[in-house]
């Protein structure tokens, strides 16, 4: 890949939901651009994070265990900023914050725990969504054949 003008390693378009700067930072830690077997290595151990993740997030959502939920929350925002998935830590963050019982910004707020659970139903949703696209997006990266 040719360096552009600032200095960026010339990325295809990772869309809004891959912040290119962080990102950026874990593919300089590769030895060989074209095998990048170590951001791959991380990037794929992210998936497989998610994965499980979600399925504890639903399982937890059954239970209606809001700090369980807040706890998972918590933990994927954190691997998915490392990796600058913009759009899945922003989601994450809020289900952290409804599962601690406080509004989407992290302000304490009266609601019940019926519509702290809807609200985390609904963002489980969206996020779901949105690492969907990430995954797809990654895997065409890495040139992977099951991206689709």
């Amino acid at each position: 890949m040719a360096e552009s003008e600032n200095g960026s390693i010339g990325l295809p378009d990772l869309g809004d939901s891959i912040d290119a700067l962080t990102f950026e930072q874990i593919l300089e830690m590769d030895d060989d651009e074209e095998e990048r077997e170590f951001s791959k290595s991380i990037v794929y151990g992210f998936f497989e994070q998610a994965d499980k993740t979600f399925k504890e997030m639903d399982s937890a959502l059954e239970k209606n265990d809001l700090a369980t939920l807040s706890a998972l929350g918590h933990f994927l925002k954190g691997s998915s900023a490392t990796l600058g998935l913009t759009k899945v830590k922003d989601s994450c963050e809020k289900i952290q914050h409804f599962g601690a019982r406080k509004d989407e910004n992290g302000n304490p707020t009266h609601y019940d725990d019926r519509k702290f659970l809807s609200l985390i139903r609904d963002t489980v949703k969206v996020v779901k969504a949105d690492y969907k696209e990430v995954e797809r997006v990654l895997k065409q990266f890495y040139r992977d054949p099951d991206a689709h």
